[in-house]
């Protein structure tokens, strides 16, 4: 990972201080849950923490293994928005799963939205960002639609 879980590369670290005071402690929260899923997935080793679009984004270094994460607000600034790659299937098998819609919002296929005064439902988004994290090995296995 460029820069390290407690130190992100400067850039990103200051990206990450401009975000709004009201939607800093859930983006934060959901840098540190796609750091744990990296954790857990050998596969996606090393992932790059980046700006993309000036906001802070994940990426398995080795090509064609995952698709991107980005952190961000929408544009009203209220809600967090966890943002993937639109022409993924990633939140649409995201969706079609259990439990998914269960007080979450969508933006589209692009990215799902987080109201800042709710608890954080952190194994529920644990999912799409493991799908995100390791899409590309998926897409390549026989019968596994991604």
């Amino acid at each position: 990972m460029t820069g390290n879980a407690d130190q992100p590369d400067p850039s990103v670290q200051a990206a990450l201080d401009a975000l709004p005071d009201h939607l800093r402690p859930t983006l934060l929260a959901l840098r540190h849950l796609i750091l744990e899923s990296v954790a857990d997935l050998p596969q996606t080793h090393p992932v790059q923490e980046t700006l993309k679009w000036g906001q802070p984004s994940y990426l398995p270094q080795r090509p064609r293994v995952g698709s991107t994460i980005r952190l961000g607000a929408t544009k009203d600034g209220r809600q967090a928005a966890l943002f993937f790659h639109c022409q993924t299937s990633i939140i649409s098998d995201f969706r079609a799963g259990p439990g998914a819609d269960a007080d979450l919002s969508y933006d589209g296929n692009r990215a799902i939205l987080l109201d800042p005064a709710t608890d954080l439902p952190r194994d529920l988004l644990r999912l799409p960002i493991r799908h995100a994290l390791t899409y590309h090995l998926k897409r390549g296995r026989k019968g596994v639609r991604s």
